[in-house]
Order: structure tokens, then sequence, then C-alpha cells
């Protein structure tokens, strides 16, 4: 028995079974969309393969691999290490050079670094995956080198913001971004503990920076404080640029800088959204810490000091997230340790003495480390090899957007509230809920909150 639609079509007057027709051979001669989007795919995981078969898999090993991974710990070193010593700047500049400035005016100078260390992602992500890499990577030492010598001539706070914020948050996005991307060429099974050892050169950084500013601050002043900073990148960069280099050679990849495409992975949109709710709250008790400290009676000597032990922790977090990671997955490890860096931002504004304030800042510090190693590893996962700079590269963009916002908020809530407690509320809260999203993400993947991903 012939169904209803059938019986319609027939009965249907001629007119209208012509327009049928015609609408019915239109469909069957253009192809849709997605079927086009479905060939597009299909061709560059043939272009994969066949990289793959001739270059064979990462090699997880070997001096030449091992090279490459300490330029990438270089390159942290300079980047992410120099930016996560902002909070000894924001002490020192409310203290001296910025003295008369709103806290939370001067807040945005480092929120905008640590913004612009993920923000370019979108561009040089793009850029990796054609193959552009090597001369923006230089490009970029050069200007973060130069903004670096021209920091120490800033007397106004525009020319901070400009110079310290804009130009030098900028350039080290363009070096930070591609690093992460050659990681993966060269490591598959241990990744995540390259990535952990690859973030291990911000911790460093974050480390040094602060203790060293700390002794030659009063022995040279800020301008040769500067300076010895600067002298210190041109060494590492120079090392970092001879060293660094890619495995596989790029896939052309079809499509701009975006790849909306990704998107309708909701696992995928869900993990972005996970990260600019993460950096609204994450770098508020790193840039603060010294601060609140030193409300409480610290020594302001050793409330610096505070932003160099947290950074140092991270080291452990960041090794230990990078192991484990490599065997139950990056998001399994990034949930709990997310969930811990959220409690102690609760518990921070009422740590009032200086034992307290060191636990804090060793706990948050292994906790905040563990996330910041293994953020790129499940956006990596979700798609092809070829289009991974693209992927990171926007989930980079998007999390900046928590990171510009975040520190500047929290500085606007201490000045209208006079204290750290309702600031600890706002940025642990964006940050628990964060953990949350983590989980969803997870399951969006899996069908499942247990297992390996």
């Amino acid at each position: 028995m012939a169904s209803p639609e059938i019986v319609e079509a027939t009965n249907a007057p001629e007119p209208v079974r012509a327009e049928r027709a015609d609408d019915d051979r239109t469909l069957r001669e253009q192809p849709s969309f997605d079927m086009a989007e479905k060939t597009e795919e299909a061709r560059v995981e043939a272009k994969e393969e066949g990289i793959r078969e001739q270059y064979g898999e990462p090699p997880d090993g070997g001096m030449k691999a091992y090279l490459v991974l300490l330029s990438t710990v270089l390159c942290t070193f300079t980047t992410f290490g120099f930016v996560n010593a902002w909070g000894i700047f924001q002490d020192y500049y409310e203290a001296t050079l910025l003295k008369d400035e709103n806290p939370s005016n001067i807040a945005w100078i480092g929120s905008i670094q640590y913004s612009l260390v993920f923000f370019p992602g979108l561009v040089t992500g793009r850029l990796f995956d054609l193959g552009f890499f090597k001369i923006p990577f230089f490009v970029a030492s050069c200007v973060l080198v130069a903004c670096t010598f021209l920091t120490a001539e800033c007397t106004e706070y525009w020319h901070f913001l400009l110079c310290q914020g804009f130009a030098l948050g900028l350039s080290a996005g363009v070096i930070f971004g591609p690093t992460l991307g050659v990681v993966s060429h060269w490591f598959k099974k241990k990744r995540g503990l390259a990535l952990g050892i690859t973030a291990l050169g911000s911790s460093a950084g974050g480390t040094v920076f602060p203790v060293a500013a700390q002794n030659l601050l009063p022995m040279v002043g800020f301008k040769w404080t500067m300076r010895i900073f600067g002298f210190i990148l041109i060494g590492c960069l120079g090392v970092g640029n001879l060293l660094i280099d890619r495995r596989l050679p790029p896939i052309p990849v079809k499509g701009g800088l975006l790849n909306l495409a990704a998107f309708r992975n909701k696992a995928y949109t869900m993990y972005c959204l996970s990260g600019l709710m993460t950096f609204l709250g994450l770098y508020t008790v790193l840039t603060y810490i010294p601060v609140s400290a030193t409300l409480v009676g610290v020594s302001p000597n050793f409330a610096l000091y505070l932003v160099a032990i947290a950074n140092a922790s991270s080291a452990l977090g960041r090794i230990l997230a990078g192991y484990f990671a490599d065997r139950v997955g990056a998001i399994t490890i990034m949930t709990p340790f997310t969930v811990v860096a959220g409690v102690l931002t609760f518990a921070w504004p009422f740590a009032r003495t200086q034992g307290s304030l060191i636990a804090v800042a060793v706990i948050y510090g292994g906790s905040c480390g563990a996330y910041v190693s293994l953020c790129s590893a499940p956006a990596i996962l979700m798609g092809e090899t070829g289009d991974v700079g693209r992927r990171v590269g926007m989930f980079f963009t998007i999390s900046a957007v928590g990171a510009v916002a975040g520190p500047p908020i929290s500085g606007a809530i201490n000045s209208a509230t006079g204290g750290f407690e309702d600031v600890g509320w706002y940025a642990g809260g964006t940050v628990m809920l964060s953990a949350v999203m983590l989980l969803a993400t997870k399951y969006l993947h899996t069908g499942s909150i247990r297992g390996r991903f």
C-alpha cells in the first residue's frame, strides 16, 4: 500500500508535481554544504595519512626532540614566565612610579599582558598550520626584547600601558602560541609530560624574575633592573630561535583564521567557554597576593617573594599533571586541580599571617600550574593535527577575554569594598564554575564523566 506522502504527490496537480521534480533534481545536482565539508575533511585526513606514512609517528624522544623541548622551555620562560611576574610590578608601581593611579587601572597593564599571551593564538595558530612560523617567531622575539628595554624609560601610565601591556604582551603571545603546536609534532605518547616540561619555563621565569627584581631594584633601580631583564631575554630567545623547529610539513587546510565548524563539536564549545570562565578568576591571586600581604602587616620586602613562591611551587604541579595526564587524560587531571585553585582563591583573603599566606601561595601555585600546563591538550585532541593551530588558537583567544577582564574586575571590587574578601568570592566562584564546565566537556566528549580524556 502506498504511503500517504506518495499518494499525495501522485494526486497533486501537474504544475505542482513538475515543481517538486525540479526541486528534487536541484537537490541532487547541487551538493550540500555538509557533503562539501565532509569531502574537505576526507581530503585533509588523506593528506595527513600520507604525511604520517612518510614521516612516521612522533619520536617521543631523541636528541632533536629534546633540543626542541629545551627551546620551548626557554620560550615559555621569557614569555609566560615574564608575564607571570606581574605581581611584583603591580606592587612596585602602586608604591612608587604610579602611586597616584587607581590599583584597578594599574591592573589593566598586567591583565592586557596576560590576555595578549593568548589572544594572538588565533593568527599565529593559523600561520603555523600554513607553515609560516620562523619569521613571525623571530620578529616577535626582537619586539619583546625592545619593549623590555623601552619599559625602563617609561614614566607615565599610558607609557606602561602601551609598552609593557600591549606591545610586550602581544610579542610574547606570538612566541608562546606556536611553541605548543611544535610539541605536538615531536611527542604523542609522552605529550602530557612534554607539555608539563614546556610549562616549567613559565614556573622558572615566574620565580627568577620576581626574586631578581626584589634584589635588583634597591641596588640598581628600576631602569637597570629592566635592562638586565632585557639581556636575559636576548640570551634565552637567541637559543630558542636557533633550536625550535617543526617536524611535519604544513597541510593546506582550506579556510581563513576561523574554523567555525569546530564549534559544532559541543565538547569543544564547552571547553572554550570553560577557559574563558577559568581565566576570569585564575590570575587574581597571583596579581594581588603581594598587595593583600602588605595590608595585613607582612613585610613589603617579603610580600614580593610570594609571587616567586607561587610560581616555584607551580613547577611540581606542572610536572605531576603532565605525567599523570598521559595515563588518565588531561581533563581528568585538570578538574581536581582547578577545584583546589578555586578553594584556595576563596581562602586567600582570610590568610592574615605570613605562614598562612605562604601556604596559600604554595598550594595555589601547584594547582594553577597544573591547569595552565595542560589547557592546550584537550583542544589538540579534538580534531586533526593539520588544524591544531587554529583549534588551539581559537581556544586561547576566547580564554584571553577572561584574562583581560579578570584582574581589573577584581581590582574594581577591591576599590569598591576596601578589602579582598569579596574579590575572593568573585574569583573563586568563576574558577569553581569552570571546574563544573570541565566535567561537562568530558561528558559531552566521552558520554561519561569517568574514563580517560
